[in-house]
């Protein structure tokens, strides 16, 4: 069976049972004469959803028609999906998929943070898709110097760091190879956010801030967060070799975990060094 073929027979079963649920009196409407089965009829969604009788019930009965996103849109109200059934009904409808923009994330709680301390000395941290710093653990912090460097809305920005600041200051041995990827996969992201006062403004800015960004951003690459190696200097060990690892985090859209790994026994001894070099008393019982 083709993928198509069985995605409609899954979103009949997915809107019926989701009709199922909505009461009348949930929408509005008065119950009316006793009913055979739970919830809304189909007309009643077709009605409420401003679509034809007809259509809502070929689109119930999963057959091969055409749903535009504003329709599937009118007719998830209606249902009173929440964001990932409205996900999910995209999907199932074969429609490209657009998430509700959303205010950035510019925090994180306490249980992230306890996730990011259970992963020394491991260096973590937590990025937004405009690559603000939401939290870090004391290895990352002992890795890069970012901690303090405020850049917009009270958040340290690592691409407003590596792009304004002096290149000999950079953490990136190879800063001509790193820094497109970063900018590409942040314009990965940006599509859900132009227009928005927010993303341009901080384009913006740091376009006048940095003709080297501004020139990365104008080609129009775009890329998607994964496994690299990639090779930091630091000052009190030297060169260490990592290899970056990026996790999706649920419940906070648009963020993720990047881990870095030591990728060979120097940078894995070196790292060790600078972990307990800042925890002097760590293990000794004191």
């Amino acid at each position: 069976m083709g993928t198509t073929q069985r995605r409609r027979p899954e979103l009949a079963a997915f809107l019926r049972s989701r009709r199922a649920r909505v009461t009348p009196q949930d929408v509005g409407m008065p119950p009316g004469l006793r009913r055979r089965t739970p919830g809304l009829r189909r007309e009643e969604v077709a009605q409420l959803s401003g679509v034809g009788v007809t259509w809502y019930t070929w689109l119930e009965q999963g057959r091969p028609i055409n749903a535009s996103a504003q329709v599937l849109d009118a007719v998830a109200r209606t249902l009173r999906l929440d964001p990932p059934e409205r996900e999910h009904l995209y999907h199932l409808a074969e429609v490209p998929f657009a998430a509700v923009s959303r205010t950035p994330v510019l925090s994180v709680g306490p249980q992230m943070q306890g996730i990011l301390d259970a992963l020394e000395p491991r260096p973590a941290v937590v990025y937004n898709a405009r690559y603000d710093i939401l939290a870090t653990n004391g290895s990352y912090r002992d890795v890069f110097a970012f901690s303090g460097r405020v850049r917009i809305e009270g958040v340290t920005n690592v691409l407003w760091t590596l792009f304004t600041e002096p290149e000999e200051d950079c953490p990136l041995v190879f800063r001509d190879d790193e820094l497109p990827v970063m900018v590409a996969t942040m314009r990965a992201s940006y599509g859900l956010h132009a227009g928005e006062p927010v993303w341009e403004d901080f384009i913006r800015r740091l376009s006048a801030a940095s003709p080297l960004f501004a020139r990365l951003w104008e080609s129009g690459d775009v890329a998607r967060p994964g496994r690299r190696v990639k090779i930091f200097r630091h000052a009190e060990v030297g060169e260490l070799r990592m290899t970056s690892v990026s996790l999706s985090i649920d419940g906070m859209p648009e963020c993720r975990i990047v881990v870095y790994t030591p990728d060979d026994e120097e940078t894995e001894r070196k790292a060790t060094w600078l972990h307990k070099k800042s925890r002097p008393l760590e293990g000794t019982g004191f």
